[in-house]
């Protein structure tokens, strides 16, 4: 359990080697992740105050990732709202999304345009609420993509959500010990979000999850459209979270934050709050079950059988594969707590990061993978803001065995002729990037076996015999 403190001093990002352009980002916008933070939520309708193009550009993002529809209204910036403000726009679009779906929740993300041009959102919906007789909840969050990045407004709609809906004494109704658990998982994959709640399920733990998007953005067949897609965390529920029993958040740079959900409900309703990294590796899912195990109240290192037997299965096979992957270089690129989740498991299996990369700039990437990796920015370049250009030209002297990240790194494998391991957001040259699954032993098997056998599928191509046995 911690308190809150102070966030680190600034850490610097390294020489800047293309300082006043972007090419080929390594983040996405503000709003994309505030709006994939709301499809988590039941019933919810992510709105973007903006422009049309905001919206057009990540829904086609959003649905190539997870091959699922996805609506994202939006107030429709013109000329003339642009100048004289979209106030009007703003309450048209909230009433008509209202009329014809009916939401629960609508999760209302600025953009650039209105940002830049001041829009007082609140106060526009102050008036948009005088003389209504019913409104669903509106959550209003600020997300100008020149102040921060995809993981930024993700946290930023969670934080709001939080922070809009959480009551004190909203499970006292409840036996004792039946309070759920809240539990803030970062931007993972639905895949990552099922084994989450497995692995609650193991402990007999209830919990809350926030968000919740491993039914709306990857469900069944539907025989008719659906405009708010089954699943979600339920708006009752996230209510509740001020009478959640614990609160675990999972974001290595998080570790130093004072403006999070966790820390909200820690501040304002007196929730213990656990701070963790992305459960991604032996490590990262040991101190994720012991604070379960800690809020089941379960006498300590007690861990469920099944996921006792997974563990040991994990143990082996690194045993079994350790003379392939040993010593191998690595790049990774992504989001920072992506990056650090991804480093933490390497220094498991014996791979050498040579470049750790990242858009974001929290300022604590290189003092959170120290913590990790003992050492490793006096073996790595550790760069914070970058895109991949700069990425480029400092991975081509390293000479890395492999890529591991995203789908926009692949001209990048392409360019080096090293192979890309797919993992993290986004995925859009290959089929199933909503069921990559990181976390939880589980994950680490997958990720593990997945990267011992591309090195050995590339041995195997490289191989002027063509050893079929290795």
């Amino acid at each position: 359990m911690i308190t809150p403190t102070e966030p680190f001093s600034q850490v610097g990002a390294g020489e800047e080697l293309y300082p006043n352009a972007t090419t080929n980002a390594c983040k996405l916008c503000t709003p994309l992740g505030a709006c994939l933070a709301f499809r988590g939520v039941e019933g919810a309708v992510p709105f973007l105050h903006g422009s049309q193009g905001c919206a057009t550009y990540i829904r086609r993002y959003l649905i190539s990732h997870f091959r699922e529809p996805i609506d994202i209204a939006a107030s429709n910036f013109s000329e003339h709202s642009a100048v004289f403000g979209g106030g009007a726009n703003l309450k048209t679009g909230l009433a008509n999304v209202l009329r014809q779906y009916q939401p629960a929740l609508v999760g209302l993300a600025t953009t650039c345009l209105s940002e830049t041009i001041g829009e007082d959102v609140p106060g526009h919906l102050r008036d948009f609420a005088d003389g209504a007789s019913s409104l669903p909840p509106i959550v209003p969050v600020s997300t100008a993509s020149y102040r921060g990045t995809h993981i930024d407004g993700f946290h930023s709609a969670i934080r709001a959500l939080v922070e809009s809906l959480a009551t004190d004494g909203a499970a006292a109704f409840l036996p004792p010990n039946t309070a759920p658990l809240a539990l803030f998982p970062g931007m993972l994959s639905p895949a990552d979000l099922r084994e989450l709640k497995r692995i609650a399920a193991a402990f007999d733990l209830p919990v809350t999850l926030l968000p919740d998007y491993s039914d709306t953005l990857d469900g069944p067949s539907w025989a008719d459209y659906e405009k708010l897609p089954p699943g979600g965390t339920p708006v009752s529920a996230i209510r509740a979270l001020g009478s959640a029993r614990a609160a675990i958040e999972c974001g290595h740079t998080l570790a130093r934050a004072t403006d999070t959900a966790g820390t909200l409900l820690h501040r304002r309703h007196g929730v213990p709050l656990h701070r963790l990294g992305l459960p991604i590796g032996l490590r990262a899912t040991d101190a994720l079950c012991a604070a379960l195990g800690a809020a089941a109240f379960l006498p300590p290192n007690t861990l469920p059988p099944a996921l006792a037997a997974e563990r040991g299965r994990l143990i082996d096979s690194w045993v079994d594969g350790h003379k392939y992957v040993f010593g191998k270089r690595a790049v990774v690129f992504g989001e920072e707590d992506l990056v650090a989740g991804l480093v933490s498991f390497l220094d498991e299996i014996g791979i050498e990061p040579v470049l750790c990369a990242s858009g974001g700039k929290s300022g604590r990437l290189a003092a959170t993978l120290d913590s990790l990796s003992p050492g490793l920015s006096s073996r790595a370049h550790i760069r914070e803001g970058v895109d991949f250009a700069e990425i480029a030209t400092l991975a081509e002297s390293l000479k890395p065995d492999l890529l591991i990240g995203s789908s926009k790194g692949y001209s990048l494998a392409r360019q080096l002729g090293v192979p890309l391991v797919r993992c993290g957001f986004p995925i859009h040259d290959r089929l199933g990037g909503q069921r990559v699954l990181h976390v939880g032993y589980a994950g680490a098997q997958r990720l593990f076996d997945q990267i011992v056998n591309t090195l050995l599928e590339r041995k195997q191509e490289d191989s002027s015999i063509g050893y079929a046995y290795l």
